[in-house]
């Protein structure tokens, strides 16, 4: 037993001393707070669920620990999840606490805000519909706006269901078809007003204005 203390006594008085030094550092070392803005990431969110909430709450985390560990933390060092395992669609309210949220060891939450969230949630639906073209323009004299050819003539979005079945038609860009005499094409790219839902087809679309002259200007030629 005697044998085993003594050797490499040196190296243990090193270890010990370093042991006892880290320990006084962290001892004095002071206490901060801060707080962070993170994003709540939703988990396990079945493959045919949207979340159907245009506005998604983000968290404010209060945390409480040693002013080194606070230095050097980022908002990437802290996470909110919520796990929506086997979700059904409609609306559904949500706890946010300290066992949701990932943080650095040695980090104690303090607060954090909101503490609780409703979102609705619904399946996901696609859906073809029709291109509008938004023409305008100062025309030439003896012309008018005749007929408008639209390719591809649909597309398709996706996003929640309900928000997909109120939506009747895509619109383009606006197409400025002043100075046009015979006909021109225009590429434009469609959209539809709700966030929430997308144009699938993300190739933009080729509008073709013809203008017709009026009955003034074809009785002089």
């Amino acid at each position: 037993m005697r044998d085993f203390f003594r050797h490499n006594l040196g190296l243990k008085f090193i270890s010990l001393a370093l042991a006892i030094g880290l320990w006084q550092v962290v001892r004095h070392d002071p206490v901060g707070e801060i707080a962070l803005d993170v994003p709540i990431e939703f988990r396990n969110l079945p493959e045919n669920m949207e979340i159907s909430t245009e506005n998604i709450p983000r968290a404010e985390i209060r945390l409480r620990g040693p002013e080194r560990l606070l230095r050097n933390l980022s908002r990437a060092d802290v996470h909110a999840n919520v796990d929506v395992r086997g979700l059904r669609p409609g609306e559904r309210t949500f706890d946010l606490n300290g066992a949701q949220i990932n943080r650095p060891r040695g980090l104690e939450i303090v607060q954090v805000v909101p503490s609780q969230f409703r979102l609705e949630f619904d399946f996901r639906a696609n859906k073809k519909v029709a291109v509008r073209p938004r023409v305008m323009g100062n025309f030439a004299p003896g012309y008018r706006m005749g007929e408008i050819r639209v390719e591809p003539s649909e597309v398709l979005i996706t996003g929640p269901r309900k928000r997909v079945e109120a939506i009747e038609a895509a619109i383009t860009d606006p197409i400025d078809a002043s100075g046009t005499t015979v006909q021109a094409t225009f590429v434009r790219h469609a959209y539809v007003s709700d966030p929430l839902v997308q144009v699938s087809d993300t190739n933009p679309v080729r509008v073709t204005v013809m203008m017709d002259k009026t009955s003034a200007s074809a009785e002089q030629h």
